[in-house]
C-alpha cells in the first residue's frame, strides 16, 4: 500500500504549473496578435520565428531531459534546475515582448526569433525537471492522477489570471500614457515574476522520494531509440501532440475570431458579466476556464472509477460537438458566445488533466521493459511535443492569415474590418479544423494499450523486482 502524499506537497508541487502554464497561455493567446498587430510584422514573415523555434525545440528538450536524468548531486536530479533557473525563466519572459521599433521587417523577425529561443530555453530548463518530478514523488496510479489534478487546477487558475489580468494590465499601461507594447512587457514582468517564485520554492522544499538505482549512461541516440521502442509511449505522444495542437489552434485563432468576427473589428469591445464590464476576450476565456476548474474533480473521479483512456475519449467527443457549434456563432452574439465558452470548458478540462496523468504510467512500463528509469528523457520529449505543437500552430496560423489576405490595423484606430476571406479562414481554424484534430486524438486514445488493469500488473512486477533486488543487497 503506497503512502499518500501530504496535502502541502501536492499543493506546492501543483503551484509550479502556475508559472509555466500562465506564460504558455499568454504566449498562446496573445503572441501571434502581438507580432502582427503591435510589432506589425507581416504574418508569413512572423511565422518564420516560430518555425526556427520548432528546430530549436527539437534540439534542447530531449538534451535537457537526458542531462536531468544524469545529474548526480546532494540535491537530487531535478531540484538544481529549479533553484538555478527559476528566476532567469521569469526574466526571459519580459524579453519575449521587448521587440524594438525598427523599420526593417527582417531585423524585427531576427530579434523576435532570438527572443523566442531565449524564452524557450529557460522554459525547458525548468519545465522538464519540474514535470519529471511526478514519478519521483509517488509510484501510486491514483496519486499521480491527483498530482496532475493539482497541477491542472493551477494551470487553469493561471490561465484565468492571464486572460483576465493581461488585457487589464495592457489597458492600464495605455491609460497611464505608455504604449501597447510597454503594456505587454509589464504583463510579461508580472506573470514571469509570479511564475518563477513557486518553481524556486519547489526546488527548495520538495524532495525526490524515488531515486533510480545506479545505471549506465547510454549515448544520446541510443536513449532516444530505446524510448521510441516503448509502444505505449508512442500512443501517449500521439495523444499529447494532437490534443495540444487542437488547444493551441483554437486558443491562438480565437483572439482573431473574437476581435474581427464577433466584435466586428471593434478593438475596444466590452461585455457585461454579472455587472462587471470586461473585454470580450477576458469574458470568454474567464467563463471557459472557470468551468474547466469546476470540471477537474469530475474528470479525476471518472479516471479513477473507469480509466484515463475512456475518460479522455468522452471528454474529447463532447468537445468536438462544441467545436461544430462554434462555427454557428454570428457577429454580436455575445450571450451565445459565453454559453458556448462554458460548454467548451468541459472538454478543455479533460484535455488539460488526462494526457499528463498518462505519461508516468508509460515510464513505469519502460522501467519494467528496460530496467532503466528515464523520466527526464520522456518529459523532455513531452515538453518538446508541447512547445513544438505551439510553435507549429503559430506558424500555420500566421501563414494561413497571410495567405487569406489578413491586414494589420493601422496605428491608433479602434475600428477595423478584415476581408471576407480572412474572416472565413479564422472561423474555420477555431471550429472545424480544431474539431478534426481532436477527432484524430480520439482515434489514437481508442487504441492506447496501457489500461488500468495492465498497469496494475506492471506495478506488481516492478514491486516484486525491487523487493528481490533489496533482498540480494541485504
Amino acid at each position: 500500500m503506497q503512502k499518500r502524499l501530504p496535502f502541502w506537497l501536492k499543493f506546492l508541487y501543483g503551484s509550479g504549473d502556475w508559472g509555466i502554464s500562465s506564460i504558455n497561455m499568454m504566449r498562446s493567446l496573445f503572441y501571434a496578435l502581438y507580432l502582427t498587430d503591435v510589432v506589425r510584422i507581416e504574418p508569413r514573415l512572423a511565422s518564420i520565428g516560430a518555425l526556427v523555434g520548432i528546430i530549436w525545440d527539437a534540439v534542447n528538450d530531449p538534451i535537457i531531459g537526458i542531462i536531468s536524468d544524469r545529474v548526480k548531486s546532494r540535491l537530487g536530479r531535478r531540484r538544481p534546475f529549479l533553484l538555478w533557473f527559476a528566476f532567469p525563466f521569469g526574466l526571459s519572459f519580459i524579453v519575449l515582448w521587448s521587440a524594438p521599433h525598427w523599420e526593417s521587417q527582417i531585423a524585427l523577425t531576427i530579434y523576435v526569433t532570438l527572443a523566442f529561443m531565449l524564452s524557450d530555453t529557460f522554459t525547458t530548463l525548468v519545465g522538464v525537471p519540474y514535470l519529471a518530478l511526478t514519478p519521483d514523488l509517488t509510484r501510486d496510479y491514483d496519486e499521480r492522477t491527483t498530482l496532475s489534478s493539482f497541477r491542472t487546477v493551477f494551470q487553469l487558475v493561471g490561465a484565468i489570471a492571464v486572460v483576465v489580468g493581461a488585457p487589464m494590465i495592457v489597458d492600464f499601461a495605455i491609460e497611464s500614457g505608455a504604449t501597447q507594447q510597454q503594456g505587454f512587457m509589464l504583463a510579461g514582468a508580472c506573470f514571469g515574476g509570479l511564475g518563477a517564485i513557486p518553481l524556486f520554492l519547489i526546488g527548495w522544499f520538495v524532495r525526490e522520494k524515488y531515486a533510480p538505482e545506479d545505471q549506465e549512461d547510454l549515448p544520446f541516440r541510443e536513449t532516444l531509440k530505446i524510448s521510441w521502442a516503448n509502444i505505449p509511449f508512442r500512443y501517449a505522444a500521439g495523444i499529447y501532440m494532437f490534443n495540444w495542437s487542437a488547444v493551441d489552434m483554437i486558443a491562438i485563432g480565437f483572439q482573431y475570431f473574437l476581435l474581427y468576427w464577433v466584435a466586428q473589428g471593434n478593438l475596444l469591445a466590452k461585455v457585461n458579466v454579472f455587472g462587471v464590464s470586461l473585454s470580450l476576450e477576458s469574458a470568454f476565456y474567464g467563463v471557459m476556464m472557470m468551468v474547466c476548474i469546476l470540471c477537474v474533480p469530475f474528470w479525476q473521479w471518472l479516471a479513477r472509477t473507469r480509466n484515463k483512456r475512456e475518460a479522455y475519449i468522452l471528454g474529447m467527443m463532447f468537445w468536438v460537438i462544441v467545436q461544430v457549434l462554434i462555427f454557428t456563432i454570428q457577429p454580436g452574439q455575445t450571450d451565445y458566445l459565453l454559453f458556448i465558452g462554458a460548454l467548451a470548458g468541459v472538454g478543455v478540462s479533460a484535455a488539460y488533466i488526462l494526457p499528463d496523468s498518462i505519461l508516468p504510467d508509460v515510464i513505469e512500463w519502460d522501467e519494467l521493459r528496460t530496467r532503466r528509469r528515464q523520466e527526464g528523457v520522456y518529459y523532455g520529449i513531452r515538453t518538446l511535443i508541447r512547445k513544438l505543437t505551439g510553435a507549429l500552430v503559430i506558424f500555420l496560423t500566421l501563414q494561413t492569415l497571410g495567405w487569406s489576405g489578413y491586414q494589420a490595423p493601422p496605428e491608433n484606430v479602434v475600428q477595423f474590418t478584415q476581408p471576407e476571406s480572412a474572416l472565413l479562414a479564422i472561423r474555420l481554424m477555431v471550429s472545424l479544423f480544431g474539431g478534426i484534430i481532436l477527432a484524430v486524438s480520439i482515434v489514437i486514445a481508442w487504441n492506447y494499450p496501457l489500461s488500468r488493469e495492465k498497469y496494475d500488473r506492471v506495478a506488481k512486477l516492478l514491486k516484486r523486482r525491487r523487493e528481490e533486488a533489496q533482498d540480494v543487497a541485504i
